[in-house]
């Protein structure tokens, strides 16, 4: 180490100017690798094993027993452009602002806007935390005290609790404080638990996405439940994320439908081939009619489908088997859409793997009236009136996008990031580092997970944790209001 600094100085930027080459920079706070000349982390295999070593030695066991080494950091190279968008941000550095090198005042940021720290190719886990700690529900169920880690401590034997350690994060991201902050309790938790996934590889965010919910339930829902079918659980992430969806597969020789409803708490999308042009990776124009769009994933999924003559399903009006038509449509809305654009495809017959590198296009607001099941049957049979014993229409079908989390690279090197949206304004959450982006710099990046919260309307009921703010709880303990969900 040539010099050391003090994080109220400018010395490290005057220092680099006088300087020929790639100049690094330790950043004490994050336990990052910085380059001056790429502007971006960088990434040494050898410092990254022993910041992650050091982190779990903190949990006072220092045991990496069953936690698969792999020091490979699947992170973007700098030929990527992982910064093309900085030279014209502000960023957030230990609680102050950087603007090309000048350190400017604070900002008044909403609270709950804090970095979180790499702790070893886990882009991915924070890119979903970030998610989760700015959607309402989970937000107000967290911050309202309704999981008493002390208490789920005494009366549980469970050793390893996901929902103690995301209550924790959340007080420690809206404490105020502004230094980034390591999760890494809840790593070495989540790796317990998820023991075929626990490894330094870059993981899958939406895998990841839909095991931190599977242990939040098992954990909230054993407390809750009366009921073990998961469309009566009332934990936190059935309440949130919860939807129905139903599948009508009718015959094409009589006619007869028959209906099935399925849980879910998430939606995955296809692309639409049908308008996808070939290569469209670059943001197009939206009269463009052969723009990719979020609408159109919607559409296929709630097309109907034929389905081919080896399968051909048991008909119970005919008493025979028969080819049928399948056709998808959400009987009931969660309060939060997660839609999932599957980006990544595996060839079995090739037995190869890609990354569907196309852009797409998607609306900040989103009317999911076209995709519920009313309007589905309805545009069916030449939009007749039909009565419907559903709740599809007690909520608005209005949402409002509050994240998004996309990855860039290719499917060995990628990286993810995320961008909330804080009172109508953007901010980029890539890990540590959070910075204030426009509208067109969200609306050009590669989405992979999407969330919108539903709006409440007049007319409609409005959920109980779908505000935007803290509302009052059961027992009448009032809530105190957060600024800057959506």
């Amino acid at each position: 180490m040539s010099c050391c600094l003090s994080s109220e100085s400018n010395h490290a930027l005057l220092h680099t100017q006088t300087q020929i080459g790639h100049e690094i920079a330790v950043d004490v706070q994050r336990s990052e690798l910085y380059c001056f000349a790429c502007d971006d982390q960088v990434y040494d295999p050898d410092f990254d094993r022993a910041v992650m070593g050091e982190q779990i030695v903190g949990l006072g066991n220092g045991n990496l027993d069953g936690i698969r080494s792999n020091n490979k950091r699947k992170r973007l190279s700098f030929e990527v452009g992982l910064n093309s968008d900085f030279k014209n941000l502000k960023r957030i550095v230990g609680g102050g602002e950087w603007d090309h090198g000048r350190r400017l005042s604070k900002s008044c940021f909403p609270v709950g806007l804090r970095g979180l720290n790499n702790l070893g190719n886990t882009c991915f886990m924070n890119s979903v935390l970030q998610a989760l700690l700015h959607a309402p529900p989970v937000r107000n169920y967290f911050l309202s005290g309704r999981h008493d880690r002390d208490s789920c401590k005494k009366t549980s034997s469970d050793r390893f609790c996901l929902s103690c350690d995301i209550d924790v994060i959340f007080s420690a991201v809206f404490s105020g404080d502004r230094a980034p902050y390591s999760p890494a309790q809840f790593l070495y938790s989540w790796w317990r638990l998820s023991e075929n996934l626990a490894c330094y590889e870059q993981q899958d965010a939406h895998e990841f996405f839909m095991s931190v919910l599977d242990r939040i339930h098992e954990k909230e829902g054993k407390t809750r439940n009366t009921n073990k079918d998961n469309r009566d659980c009332h934990c936190v992430v059935h309440r949130a994320f919860s939807g129905l969806l139903r599948s009508d597969v009718t015959c094409t020789t009589c006619g007869f439908t028959s209906s099935t409803y399925d849980p879910c708490v998430d939606i995955s999308l296809d692309f639409n081939t049908k308008v996808d042009r070939i290569s469209p990776n670059k943001p197009q124009k939206s009269t463009d009619p052969g723009v990719s769009t979020l609408t159109s994933c919607l559409d296929l999924f709630t097309k109907p489908e034929k389905l081919g003559s080896d399968q051909k399903l048991y008909c119970q009006n005919c008493q025979e088997r028969h080819e049928s038509v399948k056709q998808m449509s959400i009987k009931r809305l969660p309060l939060v859409l997660c839609l999932h654009v599957k980006r990544f495809e595996h060839s079995l017959v090739r037995k190869t793997s890609r990354k569907i590198d196309r852009y797409l296009q998607f609306p900040f607001s989103l009317d999911m009236t076209p995709y519920v099941s009313s309007s589905i049957v309805r545009k069916r049979f030449g939009n007749r009136i039909f009565a419907f014993d559903g709740d599809e229409f007690e909520f608005s079908t209005n949402f409002e996008i509050f994240a998004v989390i996309t990855h860039s690279g290719m499917l060995e090197s990628g990286h993810y990031v995320t961008y909330l949206r804080l009172n109508e304004q953007w901010y980029k959450c890539d890990d540590a580092w959070i910075t204030e982006v426009d509208d067109e710099v969200v609306r050009a990046s590669q989405i992979y997970l999407v969330f919108y919260v539903q709006k409440p309307n007049s007319g409609h009921k409005s959920g109980e944790d779908g505000g935007c703010y803290l509302r009052s709880s059961s027992s009448g303990d009032p809530f105190v209001s957060i600024a800057g969900c959506c």
